[in-house]
């Protein structure tokens, strides 16, 4: 059967691995695979004392069988002077004697076909290639140490001990007697030969092409393809049945890899350690399809031409920054040139790789200004396009034809909230550059961003980034702050915004927040009174865990607004809570956005201003209350013609008109109108795009009403967030000022409080005032610390009174 054939050069063999110099290392001896194909080093049992040729003279090894192709693994021992600069040296002729009394002689040139080992960064031949493949790096281990390397997912083959070089007979029907092997100057070695009577170069010269596999027995899973002669990408998942336009897909049970390969080469699949089957390349090459045992193979590609693409604003004409989405008919990702087709290979990606590209389930997106180049496949092509809750997200099926160059894309605005007044934000997102953030929160039509620094251990995260100043882009219609996240993992987390100085330290009392063995130096409220000491805003993180000092912020009015990142009954309840004791809470939303895994502004803030828009005048309107929540529903809220944060003012007991309203781009359950904790009125969506509620309420006593909307889907986030709303109150007066008290509440919160001051007391890691100057000054550091508690609990005691 024709294949490649090693010769066996043991009986000329006359040196050993010392003439390597140095630490030759583990160089492959014996019988061997370079590049998946066989050579013989030396003897069969590997010797490291005779297993080279090194020619002093002419010498000649002989072959005696038909070859189309002979493949030399050799290399320079000693390069030329000075070092680097003897590229084109002839360094030996190789004699090619072949049946009939014919040779060829060629010249062995250093830089050329011949190398040393290791040849220097940059120094490759440029007609050898080294003797181990290109490769995949570890896919789900690793050291510590090359888990920023790993990010690149593939690595370049390095020589081993040999460069190989290739011969071809221009007289393929004749045999190869012999070859001579004659040195021309510095020395160099001869590892070994094989020869060839495959119809095909032994060095793969085709690229890699996209392969879907589908296991016979419908299942999923990891696979793991192989290739003996060639290379193969990470196999990846495919998208399954839930595939949502603009928003993500789940996992679905085929997967594809990209392949370059000889003919020759065997395919081995496999899923976690179950072979599912072995294939030639050949047979895919020629066919299109093959069956590997019980897994097929299906070649997904005919053809790809480079693209340019715009993607238009349907109303404006002008390319609008965006996210989109590339695939073949067969689901096979063609991202942009510069994206990820699988954002950080599908693997968790928390603080690194972050930023340009966003992934929502089995689903990546890249983020452009409306412009983008990059390869698609001829024939059918899948796109998506999304851009925020105010755009219709783009799905459309187009076809690229042999030559075509230029692709254009329409997307549509359904609503438009920041001419109604409503201006949207993302309260808490990390690990994003300035520009990074201000590409995607245009991606995302997303109005405001605010990045928070921390600290993570001895981790300090966007210390460059802060200027205390907003920057903005689009003629100011979108901005980026840099402000922080202080944190203390009993005592709570704090959002702070419009910083124009740090508020230090930013974390406080050890792990996960501090560093190892730190004790409790600050507290929430005093960050908070050193921020509105500069005007900026308070937002109880993440509201209400860690459960803790929020309930001091609440009750002494440090908290200017509580934050929401995914809706849950129990930071609903805690909220309502609050509400019902009396407290006026404005509501934001945010992402607490620290991977590719989730997009900024999944759940934004938007904020109703009734001034032109700025960082300042954003920061205001969710202070004074004129906020909602969104995770895609897009809600209204008036009470008598009042809206969140305003408030109704009743002689006594009557009735308020309610008027409530949901549109939204993805299915909705219902809409709900919630006063003082409980739904007083429901209009059901049964899975439409829209709701709406009229109802006039009867007003007994001092209340609050809120609306929420509820989607009928949860998000592809990695943490599967709902879709759904909730506004901030419309407070209603009745018969005097606004206040509430709710004993049981008051008695929670204040349960909060002194547990929070029991551990400050009791728990928490002190320096001792001996041998510590503290940033406060103060002598008596406990009593610095406890002293906002004991005012939120006189605090409480005089609301209990009222």
């Amino acid at each position: 059967m024709p294949g490649y054939e090693p010769v066996d050069l043991s009986a000329v063999c006359n040196a050993g691995v010392d003439a390597l110099g140095g630490e030759p290392g583990n160089v492959p001896l014996g019988r061997v695979d370079l590049r998946g194909l066989p050579f013989l080093i030396g003897p069969e049992r590997a010797s490291p004392e005779r297993c080279f040729l090194l020619p002093g003279v002419p010498t000649p090894v002989g072959i005696g069988r038909p070859a189309r192709r002979v493949i030399v693994a050799h290399r320079l021992l000693e390069p030329g002077a000075p070092a680097g600069h003897a590229a084109g040296r002839t360094v030996a002729e190789y004699v090619f004697h072949l049946a009939g009394g014919e040779a060829a002689t060629v010249p062995i040139r250093e830089r050329f076909e011949i190398q040393v080992v290791p040849p220097g960064w940059g120094r490759l031949p440029f007609l050898a290639v080294t003797d181990t493949s290109d490769h995949s790096l570890p896919r789900f281990e690793g050291s510590w140490g090359a888990a920023g390397e790993r990010l690149a997912e593939h690595a370049m083959g390095w020589p081993a001990g040999y460069f190989l070089w290739c011969w071809e007979n221009p007289h393929p029907d004749r045999a190869v007697e012999r070859i001579e092997f004659i040195p021309r100057g510095p020395r160099f070695i001869v590892a070994g030969i094989t020869t060839s009577d495959v119809d095909e170069h032994p060095f793969v010269r085709t690229p890699a092409r996209p392969v879907r596999l589908v296991a016979k027995d419908g299942r999923g899973g990891v696979f793991d393809v192989t290739v003996d002669r060639g290379v193969a990408a990470y196999p990846q998942p495919l998208s399954g049945e839930d595939d949502r336009a603009g928003w993500g897909a789940t996992e679905g049970t085929s997967a594809y890899t990209s392949i370059a390969a000889l003919p020759s080469a065997t395919i081995a699949v496999r899923r976690d350690d179950d072979e599912l089957g072995r294939v030639r390349w050949g047979d895919v090459a020629r066919d299109g399809r093959a069956d590997a045992g019980r897994v097929s193979l299906e070649l997904a590609e005919s053809g790809r031409n480079w693209v340019h693409v715009s993607v238009i604003d349907d109303e404006t004409g002008r390319p609008v920054p965006c996210r989109v989405h590339f695939r073949s008919a067969q689901g096979i990702p063609y991202q942009p040139h510069g994206h990820h087709n699988h954002v950080t290979q599908n693997l968790g990606s928390w603080h690194y790789d972050v930023g340009g590209d966003v992934r929502l389930g089995q689903r990546s997106y890249a983020y452009i200004d409306g412009t983008c180049q990059g390869w698609l496949p001829r024939g059918d092509v899948v796109v998506d396009v999304a851009r925020g809750f105010e755009y219709e997200p783009l799905r459309q099926a187009v076809r690229i034809e042999p030559g075509q160059r230029d692709l254009t894309l329409r997307i549509r605005r359904v609503a438009d909230l920041a001419s109604e007044g409503w201006w949207s934000g993302d309260s808490h997102v990390h690990f994003l550059s300035t520009p990074g953030a201000q590409l995607e929160q245009r991606g995302e039509d997303l109005r405001v961003v605010n990045v928070l620094q921390t600290q993570w251990g001895v981790l300090f995260t966007n210390t460059e980034e802060f200027s205390g100043q907003p920057s903005v882009v689009d003629g100011g219609g979108y901005v980026t702050y840099i402000g922080q996240e202080n944190r203390q993992h009993m005592l709570g987390h704090m959002v702070l915004w419009g910083l124009t100085e740090p508020v230090m330290p930013w974390c406080s009392d050890g792990p996960d927040e501090a560093e190892l063995g730190g004790a409790l130096d600050a507290t929430l409220s005093d960050w908070a009174d050193r921020t509105h000491a500069q005007g900026g805003t308070v937002v109880a993180a993440h509201f209400p865990n860690p459960n803790g000092e929020p309930a001091v912020l609440v009750a002494t009015g440090r908290a200017d607004a509580v934050e929401m990142l995914a809706q849950s009954d129990d930071a609903t309840r805690e909220y309502y809570r609050y509400l019902n004791s009396g407290y006026r809470l404005p509501l934001v939303g945010g992402t607490d956005k620290m991977s590719s895994a989730v997009p900024v502004g999944l759940y934004r803030t938007y904020a109703r201003l009734d001034e032109e828009f700025s960082y300042e005048a954003w920061c205001r309107a969710v202070r004074s209350g004129r906020t909602f929540l969104s995770g895609g529903p897009l809600v209204t809220l008036s009470v008598d013609e009042r809206e969140p944060g305003d408030t109704v003012e009743l002689s006594g007991p009557g009735t308020v008109s309610v008027h409530a309203t949901v549109r939204s781009i993805f299915p909705l359950r219902c809409l709900e109108v919630v006063r003082n904790g409980e739904v007083v009125a429901t209009a059901d969506a049964n899975g439409g795009r829209h709701a709406e509620i009229s109802e006039e309420l009867r007003i007994d006593g001092n209340s609050w009403i809120a609306c929420r909307a509820f989607g009928a889907d949860y998000h592809l986030d990695e943490w599967g967030r709902r879709v759904f709303a909730h506004t901030s109150p419309v407070y209603v007066a009745c018969g005097g000022d606004w206040t509430m008290t709710d004993p049981e509440g008051i008695r929670y919160i204040r349960t909060i409080v002194e547990g929070a001051r029991d551990y400050v007391r009791h728990t928490a890691v002190r320096r001792s005032d001996q041998v510590t100057t503290h940033h406060h000054g103060e002598a008596n550091h406990l009593a610095w610390l406890q002293r906002p508690f004991d005012e939120a609990l006189r605090a409480l005691d005089e609301r209990s009174r009222e």
